[in-house]
C-alpha cells in the first residue's frame, strides 16, 4: 500500500509530513524509521502527522527517526503551519494542539513565527544550563563552535544528563556581535542536524540569562539557516511570550510504499 506525504524543512531541519485528519495512517516505530530513512525511504529528521483536534485547528503529533512519539519540535512546528495552510485548514494564522499544549503561529512570507511554550525555570551549573523548551536542552558555550566534535561531545551529553527518562539534546554555542552560532546534537535523530528550533529558543535564553541581554530578538545562526528567538523576561529564570521565527520550506510531494502493518 502507499502512503502520500509532504517533504518540508526549516533551516534545513527536514520532515515527513502526512496529512492523517480520517486515521489512515496508524505510525508505529519499524514505520516512522523506513520513512525517515536516507537510503531506503524518504529521509528526514522526523515524521509528523497532522490530525483532527476538538479545540484548535489542527493537532501535531511528532515522531523522531528513530521511530519514538517525541516531545515538542519548534521547526517541525512552522513546517506543520505550511502543510496545514496548503491543505486549506487556516489561512496566515493557526492555533494547534502539540505534545505540550497549545501553539499560535503565523505565516508571515517565507517564514512562520511559532509561539513557543513558557519558561519558568533555568537550571544553571558552571559550565552549562539546563533549560525545557518542550524539549529538553543542554546548552553549553564555547569560544569557537565550528571545531567541536558534536557527535562525539554530544552523543556523551546526550546519554549523561537523563532528563525524564530520556536524555537531552546537547547544544553548543558561541556568543558573536551578531547573534548565535549554534550547532545541535538531537536526541531520537542521534546525530547533529543542521538546525533545531526548540534548541535555538534555549540557547537564546542561556545566553540572555548569562549575559544580562536585553535585546528583544536573538538571531541564533544554525548550520542550515537562521533563526529569530523573542520574548519576554520577568526575571532571570522566567520567561514568556516566546516566539521562533523563521523559514519554513515546501521541498516536494510523493507516495511512498510502506509495509502493510503501518496501515489500521
Amino acid at each position: 500500500m502507499s502512503i502520500p506525504f509532504s517533504k518540508y524543512h526549516g533551516a534545513g531541519n527536514d520532515f515527513v509530513l502526512i496529512d492523517n485528519r480520517n486515521n489512515d495512517f496508524t505510525p508505529t516505530a519499524e514505520t516512522v524509521k523506513q520513512l525517515c530513512h536516507r537510503q531506503f525511504g524518504v529521509g528526514a529528521d522526523g515524521l509528523m502527522l497532522l490530525e483532527n483536534d476538538t479545540t484548535t485547528d489542527f493537532r501535531m503529533r511528532y515522531f523522531n527517526s528513530d521511530g519514538g512519539e517525541a516531545t515538542m519540535c519548534g521547526n517541525g512546528g512552522r513546517c506543520i503551519v505550511v502543510f496545514a495552510n496548503r491543505l486549506g485548514i487556516i489561512t496566515t494564522t493557526a492555533s494547534f494542539m502539540g505534545v505540550d499544549g497549545i501553539h499560535e503561529a503565523n505565516i508571515i512570507g517565507s517564514d512562520v513565527s511559532l509561539k513557543m511554550k513558557d519558561v519558568d525555570s533555568v537550571e544553571t551549573d558552571d559550565d552549562f544550563y539546563l533549560i525545557d523548551t518542550g524539549s529538553p536542552h543542554f546548552v553549553k558555550f564555547v569560544e569557537n563552535v565550528d571545531s567541536v566534535n558534536v557527535a562525539t561531545e554530544g552523543k556523551i551529553i546526550r546519554n549523561s544528563y537523563n532528563i525524564g527518562g530520556n536524555g537531552v539534546n546537547a547544544n553548543f554555542v558561541q556568543i558573536t556581535p551578531e547573534g548565535l552560532k549554534i550547532r545541535t546534537f538531537e536526541r531520537g535523530v542521534e546525530a547533529e542536524t543542521l538546525a533545531c528550533g526548540t534548541g535555538a529558543v534555549a540557547a537564546a535564553i542561556a545566553a540572555t540569562h548569562w549575559l544580562d541581554l536585553t535585546e528583544p530578538t536573538i538571531n541564533v545562526f544554525a548550520l542550515g539557516g537562521t533563526l529569530r528567538v523573542s520574548f519576554n523576561r520577568t526575571d532571570n529564570s522566567i520567561f514568556s511570550n516566546i516566539w521562533l521565527t523563521g523559514p519554513a520550506v515546501h521541498v516536494f510531494d510523493g507516495e511512498i510504499n510502506i509495509p502493510a502493518f503501518g496501515y489500521n
